[in-house]
């Protein structure tokens, strides 16, 4: 798949989410097998340049090309403006968001509440395409709701406008992430266009990866909450689609080792305090489901430094491991494919 003159490595890219795709989960999915990862949304507001929060959304030291930066908001040479600052900060791909469905987003009318005006979304597009020469790319949801789906007239004006790819979760903003997906509108919208397509929505497993891929025809898929705590998704999903067999599920020791090194650059990134408790909601994720863990995750919370918390992963994951070599999960949590987690808020 190619954007603009990036070619990546493969049709796997990591969805944009607010408190989860900082750059030390982006690195990992990457080494895991994804093609792309989006940064999470960063403001347009130029007064919130300098607060550490953006300052760190824009910090790509390190990363593996090429860095795709999501930016939000909803005034056109404001977007304009940040689109230019952070090509200066090093994107090479500025993705554009009309897809978050969060209030706070929509209530001040960016994010997917942006569908509901479309001369307003082909302003924003055009400042942003004409601020930057590195591609720009768009996400968008099927509409404001059921009975607006404007996705087809909104990638059109996007394509002629100069948009070098689109993504597409398949909700509309009303839905939220209740429901299931629906392709039947990412599929229309493929056949309605030429500028590649990612569709996005209830990817969870190979077998889906597979099934939207040839049910829409789209040039790619994109993962959010399926991959938090579980980033090997990728190269699983990479396997399938080019051999039809499934990987062996990751080893007890492997998943140790890739959590540590996941939270050590945690730590690393944010500070240790800070890189404590973000990592809890990673640890969380990565152990949901696995034989004994509930009572292993409510004990994590408690734990105020990164010394009790390594020590108490590397006593639990030894705890598994003498139990079995590869993962075990129980049957009542394994079956759910829904993250309800509040800090995860997908763009």
């Amino acid at each position: 798949m190619q954007i603009g003159h990036h070619i990546l490595k493969n049709n796997l890219v990591v969805a944009p989410m607010a408190g989860v795709t900082d750059r030390p989960f982006r690195q990992l999915c990457k080494k895991m097998g994804a093609g792309l990862a989006v940064s999470e949304m960063v403001t347009s507001n130029s007064l919130l340049y300098g607060s550490e929060k953006t300052k760190r959304r824009a910090n790509h030291e390190g990363e593996v090309d090429p860095i795709s930066v999501q930016i939000a908001g909803a005034d056109p040479q404001m977007m304009a403006e940040a689109a230019k600052h952070n090509v200066d900060n090093g994107a090479q791909i500025i993705d554009i968001n009309m897809g978050c469905p969060a209030k706070k987003i929509c209530n001040v009318m960016a994010g997917s509440a942006l569908l509901k005006d479309e001369p307003l979304v082909s302003q924003i597009l055009k400042a942003v395409v004409g601020a930057v020469d590195v591609p720009v790319t768009l996400k968008i949801r099927t509409g404001w709701d059921k009975d607006n789906r404007n996705a087809i007239s909104v990638a059109k004006m996007a394509e002629d406008i100069g948009i070098q790819a689109l993504a597409m979760h398949g909700r509309t903003r009303a839905c939220l992430y209740k429901g299931d997906a629906e392709y039947d509108t990412i599929a229309a919208v493929k056949q309605a266009i030429n500028i590649p397509l990612i569709a996005n929505g209830d990817i969870t497993t190979p077998e889906k990866a597979k099934y939207v891929l040839d049910y829409t025809d789209a040039d790619a898929v994109m993962i959010g909450r399926a991959a938090q705590g579980r980033p090997w998704i990728f190269r699983e999903i990479d396997h399938y689609l080019k051999t039809g067999t499934h990987m062996l599920p990751p080893t007890v020791d492997e998943i140790h080792t890739v959590m540590l090194e996941h939270l050590h650059d945690l730590y690393a990134f944010y500070g240790e305090l800070t890189g404590m408790r973000v990592a809890r909601k990673h640890i969380s994720w990565y152990t949901k489901g696995l034989s004994g863990s509930a009572a292993f995750r409510h004990h994590m919370n408690s734990l105020e430094s990164t010394e009790l918390q390594l020590q108490a992963i590397s006593d639990f994951f030894a705890e598994l491991k003498h139990r079995n070599d590869r993962l075990v999960y129980d049957e009542p949590e394994a079956k759910s494919t829904k993250n309800k987690n509040k800090d995860a808020i997908a763009a």
